[in-house]
């Protein structure tokens, strides 16, 4: 495999004029956080904060100069521009946002406008946690709530495909990405930012240091609850999760067979074991109603994941049949919550959404009551 180098990226981006200032980008010094690792390539285009709007064009163009180099299987390009500074201060530092800060934010600095940040997770892939995520952030927000998804696979991200969303984000204010909306949520996931059959071949601090990207650097506003696609298993993702923000709590979602529950039990302790609150248990694919005689079929068991929240001393939050109606909606861009929002199975959803909404306040009422109190002696 061809070797990227920092030159031959540079020698490349030469080739990137901005227009308004007749010159290429290199020689403006706009390249920023450069950095390269097994042929994936990250950097930030500085620029100024009342250009940022305009230049989304400049940026697509880099990032696509730069894919094109043999060796190179993905680019990432963001604009990022100095902060003004505060009046009588000195100019805030540049921040670029296509590399990590030296310093790992505190837990308030990467979503400090989210109220709640709910993880929906689950032990063992195949089980339909990212479809249960998308219809559960669907009918928070048909409750009245202002959501947000945030699909942190980022080896296998869906939201694309599962939210039928066109096009890459595009940035306001020239310094953070704008989520992309879609049936009255806020969404970022890989998948708006690298081609669909582009794979994702990082080490951990890769995959860290995007995942704090796209909470820090995206601009989320002000959301009530925020729901959390994790990847399935118990790895870096959910530990930076449970390090970086202050989870409200956990869902973990699997179906009803005994080894789908192992793998259920294991992702539960993991969010025991860093302090997390678990919220409860969903069970998916839960039974199957045949659609020409309505006869009921257990297809995997039944009651396993109610059976197994008793036994852990978490609440059940419900069960979501195996339809080919869900299946069919989200594989359209479509979930069952926006396509059939009267039907059984939204009702459904909307239920859990109730119940873990009521959760969600209780841990976040518990918290605001368990304060530290300031004694002065």
């Amino acid at each position: 495999m061809t070797e990227v180098t920092e030159r031959k990226v540079l020698d490349a981006l030469a080739t990137v004029i901005d227009r308004e200032r007749c010159q290429d980008v290199v020689t403006l010094g706009m390249v920023r956080g450069l950095r390269i690792q097994d042929g994936h390539v990250m950097f930030a285009l500085e620029v100024d904060a009342d250009r940022g709007a305009k230049l989304e064009p400049l940026r697509k163009e880099a990032e696509d100069t730069v894919h094109r180099l043999e060796g190179v299987i993905t680019a990432r390009a963001v604009l990022t521009a100095e902060r003004p500074a505060a009046a009588g201060g000195p100019a805030a530092p540049r921040q670029p946002t296509g590399a990590p800060q030296r310093q790992a934010p505190m837990h308030g600095e990467l979503l400090p406008d989210v109220k709640a940040i709910v993880a929906v997770a689950s032990g063992k892939g195949g089980v339909g946690k990212s479809t249960t995520a998308v219809n559960l952030a669907l009918a928070l927000a048909r409750q009245g709530r202002r959501t947000g998804l945030l699909d942190a696979d980022v080896y296998g991200p869906s939201m694309r495909r599962l939210l039928g969303i066109a096009g890459n984000p595009g940035s306001s204010d020239g310094v953070r990405l704008d989520a992309m909306e879609k049936f009255g949520i806020k969404a970022m996931s890989m998948a708006f930012l690298v081609e669909e059959e582009t794979p994702i071949v990082w080490r951990g601090p890769m995959v860290q240091s995007a995942l704090e990207q796209m909470m820090r650097d995206v601009a989320w506003g002000s959301l009530d609850i925020l729901v959390v696609d994790m990847p399935p298993g118990t790895g870096d993702t959910q530990l930076t999760m449970a390090q970086r923000v202050p989870l409200a709590g956990a869902v973990i979602v699997s179906t009803p067979q005994d080894i789908a529950l192992i793998d259920a039990r294991k992702g539960l302790n993991m969010f025991r074991k860093v302090d997390v609150p678990v919220l409860g248990i969903i069970e998916n694919m839960s039974y199957f109603v045949c659609p020409h005689c309505q006869g009921r079929t257990d297809i995997f068991g039944h009651g396993g994941a109610e059976a197994e929240a008793a036994r852990l001393g978490v609440d059940f939050l419900g069960g979501i049949p195996l339809d080919v109606a869900i299946r069919e909606t989200s594989d359209g861009g479509t979930p069952i919550v926006a396509a059939d929002p009267e039907g059984e199975h939204a009702k459904a959803y909307l239920a859990i959404a109730a119940r873990v909404w009521d959760k969600v306040e209780e841990v976040v009422a518990g918290r605001a009551r368990t304060a530290p109190r300031i004694v002065v002696q």
